[in-house]
Order: structure tokens, then sequence, then C-alpha cells
């Protein structure tokens, strides 16, 4: 038998996932969340309705570091140098996307302690990406290349809107979060639109002072920069 292991991000793809292989009277042997901290508030009130809907708990992962003392106190060595270049990553970026590195390594990390336990099966691990989001399949495999992955979405044809559609139908609501944005995981990640920013800002203005509060513990110029090259203060 396989062990199916879902990756789970709480949004509406990996969600309309986990409950259509259930539907389906597939067996998951577990459901992993990786908890950055920087989640919506909502996301753990979703998390409970998912853990009532679905009978199961959710498995949080943890990274080995908080993010906090990534972003703003650790020691940062230039890989040319050798020597300290700064302190604390700061935002992340397209270059610096050291807070996915720290979410596929606590991954593989859980993955590789489900190994040792005495249970038959290989594992395969189950990824929420739409029937509209074929092009990040083979990203996701280098990331995670010692598993067998699986693509249920892909799989069924669902896309990004019947995903939405199908949660919504099973009475959830993520506390309305997708009424104003199409992603709904980290609250500051630097890697949304201007536009969003904007609806954030003017929506979510408690989650923006946080924003504003941690850019000013930032100790250097480059990890300020949060979208584009604007700073939160900036914006």
């Amino acid at each position: 038998m396989k062990r199916n292991i879902v990756s789970f991000s709480g949004g509406k793809d990996s969600t309309a996932m986990l409950l259509m292989l259930l539907e389906r009277g597939e067996h998951v042997e577990e459901i992993l969340y990786f908890d950055t901290g920087w989640d919506f508030p909502e996301m753990d009130a979703h998390i409970k309705e998912v853990e009532e809907l679905t009978g199961m708990k959710v498995t949080r992962l943890k990274p080995k570091q908080s993010f906090e003392y990534l972003m703003f106190e650790h020691p940062v060595v230039s890989s040319k140098t050798g020597e300290l270049s700064c302190v604390g990553y700061g935002w992340p970026s397209a270059m610096r996307r050291w807070c996915t590195r720290e979410k596929s390594r606590a991954l593989r990390t859980y993955l590789r302690g489900l190994e040792f336990k005495d249970i038959p099966g290989d594992i395969v691990v189950h990824i929420g990406f739409a029937s509209d989001e074929v092009h990040r399949v083979d990203k996701q495999r280098k990331d995670i290349d010692r598993y067998e992955l699986r693509f249920p979405l892909i799989e069924w044809g669902v896309d990004e809107k019947a995903a939405l559609e199908y949660c919504k139908d099973k009475g959830l609501s993520w506390g309305g979060l997708y009424n104003h944005f199409k992603r709904v995981s980290c609250y500051c990640c630097p890697l949304q639109s201007m536009a969003t920013a904007q609806i954030l800002k003017n929506n979510y203005p408690d989650l923006w002072n946080k924003m504003l509060q941690m850019e000013s513990r930032i100790t250097h110029e480059p990890g300020k920069r949060f979208l584009h090259e604007y700073k939160v203060s900036d914006l």
C-alpha cells in the first residue's frame, strides 16, 4: 500500500485536494502543514474546520529556527569571502527565497523520519497544484526529489476556480480572505503584486502595521526592500 502524505498549505487548492482524496476513498496517512508564524489569523480557524470535516489531525511543521530569527538575527556569511556580510536575511525576494527553502527542508526532514517507522509501502507526497498550474510541477520535483510526487488536481482536471467553488460548497470561507486575495498564505509575502499589497494595507491595517514594525528591525538596506525596490514604508 502506498503511504499517502498530503502537503497542505491551507489554501483552496490543497484543501480541495485533501477533501477530494478522502471522498474518493483514498487513504491519507498524514496531513503536513508548514507553520511560518506569518499566516493570516483566519488560517488557524480554517485548519480547525478542516480537522473537523476530515476527522484527522493536521501535523504542523516548524522551521528549525524561527522565521523571525532568520529574518532579523541570523548571521549571514558570504560564500565568496567567508566573512560576515550582514545580520538577518531581511525580507525574502525572488533571489533570496529563504522562506521556501526552509519549508522544503522541514518537509524533507519530517518525511525522512517517516521512513524509519515500521510501516510498509512507499511514501507518496500529494501536492495541491491545480490544473492551470502545470508549469509549477518541474520546480516542485526538484525541491522534493527523493519521493514520488502526485498532483491529484492536475490528474482530475480541477482548476483553481473549481477548487475554490468546491471548498465553498463544503461551507469553507477562510473568513472572507478569498474575497480579497488570490493567495492566502503568508500575509507579508513580498512576492505578491502591488495591487494585493494595496488591498492588504486598506483592509488589514493591523497586519500592515506589523509589517512596518518588522521592517524597522531589519539592519541592512537590501533586506528592507519588500516589493520590487520598495520598502513597506515607501508603499
